[in-house]
């Protein structure tokens, strides 16, 4: 097995990872937009109004980046979305923590108040910090095995 071969690897397990926790996020919430959007309006961040929307919305965002992620198409723009998502969940996630908010973060469905006893905020920007480095790594180096980039487009696409 060539070097190339493992990293190609690597990045079908980074590829799997981020798309398929979107994929399983979104899928979550798209039978409940209003759950997420009280989830979003929980963190207090935006206008009630654009908080609403943002929740219809994210679950659908979600979803489509998930499926491209794990079909491997598109998957530069894809990662780089995908990351930006998750950079964004940690940083709506730590200013919940520093404004002292007791909120569950809504990532799986779900949301809202909950006592401060249950809130999980380490484990979550962890959890999304590891996302997005595999976000991070597909946009470095977005060849990897199995995907449809590759067998649409060749390699010379996927070059890095």
């Amino acid at each position: 097995m060539t070097r190339a071969h493992v990293l190609d690897h690597v990045g079908l397990v980074a590829r799997l990872l981020l798309g398929g926790v979107l994929l399983v996020a979104g899928g979550l919430k798209v039978g409940n937009p209003l759950g997420s959007a009280r989830a979003v309006q929980g963190y207090d961040v935006m206008p009630f109004e654009v908080a609403e929307y943002i929740g219809y919305a994210l679950p659908w965002v979600e979803v489509v980046i998930g499926v491209l992620l794990v079909l491997g198409l598109f998957t530069r723009t894809s990662a780089l979305l995908g990351a930006l998502l998750m950079a964004a969940f940690v940083i709506g996630i730590t200013q919940a923590w520093v404004r002292g908010l007791t909120i569950d973060c809504g990532c799986f469905g779900g949301g809202g108040q909950v006592d401060a006893g249950e809130t999980e905020y380490g484990q979550e920007i962890a959890r999304d910090l590891g996302l997005a480095l595999c976000g991070v790594w597909l946009l470095v180096r977005a060849r990897t095995a199995y995907s449809l980039d590759r067998f649409l487009f060749g390699d010379a696409k996927e070059r890095t």
